[in-house]
């Protein structure tokens, strides 16, 4: 009941729509898009009466940049990284999200108060905290087992394909660690010339034993097959392969990069006011809680986390499974997201040369 109460609230003072009306929601596909269908879509649409049409992308940001430069808008709202978003906002891509809109706690504190720092910008509101983890494969290492960053690059302890995600984000920070460096001191040593240079060393001592991944369903699938025994990857996505497939995969915290993900709406978006509404429902505490039971990943708002139950359709608590969870944060990183808006460019030109070479 006390899910259905803050659900309520989120539409409080918000017309609802006099006949059946529509908007286009841009999402990442696989177990997070479907966390968005139970958790947002479907009870927005039951309780406005606004359809929400869910498309997949491995990255909306890209066709986002597309076709507000074409000037050919068929998406209203749109998941993307914190990263894509500063740039795309600061490119003027994307409308301005008055943070007076976001629903305020059941008990009537502000939301500025509720959402973790960084989580509301100008053109952004965060859905959830995700991370890259290391994962790996049971039934591959029948005695000894990888419990760090630095077991990622060991072949000879750990043999086996790796898989990580194409680009250097993540992967500079993760081969740092892995090479001593404090999770603390990552991104001081990642903005010098040294650091950069460390880091890609660190990459070449597995470079050739490396399957590259561009979509996040590729990781649980390479471990499935066969074909990796070790993964750098998104946590939802192994955990929902190995909680609803039965796989026996196995999530290394320690070593964790966590950051959040969010709502745009494209500048021009064609139902701007209709979208805004989504944003208001979809970003309030219970179905942030209730999207968390469906992948796991953490809500940005600090009221949700007590809100948040089992796993869906299991009677097993889904806390210890989000990267939030107090103990899955010893070692943890996170993503320092104004490094990356200035100097992702510049270090992925260098990754990608290097991965050319």
């Amino acid at each position: 009941m006390k899910h259905r109460l803050i659900l309520t609230t989120a539409l409080v003072g918000l017309a609802l729509p006099a006949a059946a009306q529509e908007i286009e929601l841009l999402s990442w596909g696989g177990a997070y898009g479907n966390s968005h269908l139970e958790a947002y879509a479907k009870p927005f649409e039951a309780e406005s009466g606004i359809k929400v049409n869910i498309q997949d992308s491995d990255n909306p940001a890209t066709p986002i940049k597309a076709m507000v430069e074409a000037g050919n808008i068929s998406v209203d709202v749109a998941s993307v990284e914190y990263a894509d978003a500063v740039r795309l906002c600061d490119e003027g891509l994307l409308e301005m999200i008055d943070p007076a809109i976001l629903a305020p706690t059941e008990d009537g504190m502000d939301a500025s108060e509720d959402f973790i720092d960084g989580a509301v910008t100008d053109c952004f509101v965060g859905t959830d905290v995700y991370s890259m983890v290391l994962a790996y494969d049971d039934g591959q290492f029948a005695d000894a087992k990888p419990a760090a960053p630095a077991d990622f690059f060991d072949l000879e302890a750990f043999p086996g394909k790796r898989t990580m995600r194409k680009g250097a984000k993540f992967n500079l920070e993760l081969a740092l660690m892995a090479d001593g460096v404090p999770a603390a001191e990552v991104y001081d040593m990642l903005g010098t010339a040294e650091g950069v240079d460390r880091a890609f060393a660190k990459l070449d001592s597995i470079k050739n034993d490396v399957i590259w991944w561009e979509a996040g369903a590729q990781p649980p699938q390479l471990l499935a097959d066969g074909e990796v025994s070790m993964a750098f990857a998104f946590n939802g996505r192994i955990f929902n392969a190995a909680q609803e497939e039965g796989k026996p995969f196995n999530i290394i915290w320690d070593g964790q990069i966590y950051e959040m993900e969010g709502w745009v709406i494209p500048k021009g978006a064609p139902n701007l006011e209709d979208a805004l509404q989504f944003v208001t429902y979809s970003t309030s505490p219970a179905p942030q809680a209730r999207a968390a039971e469906f992948i796991s990943y953490g809500p940005p708002r600090k009221s949700a986390a007590a809100l948040v139950g089992n796993i869906e359709g299991t009677e097993t608590p889904m806390g210890p499974n989000l990267p939030t969870f107090e103990e899955n944060m010893t070692n943890a990183l996170g993503s320092n997201l104004d490094f990356w808006v200035d100097h992702d460019a510049e270090l992925n030109e260098r990754f990608n040369s290097w991965l050319a070479g």
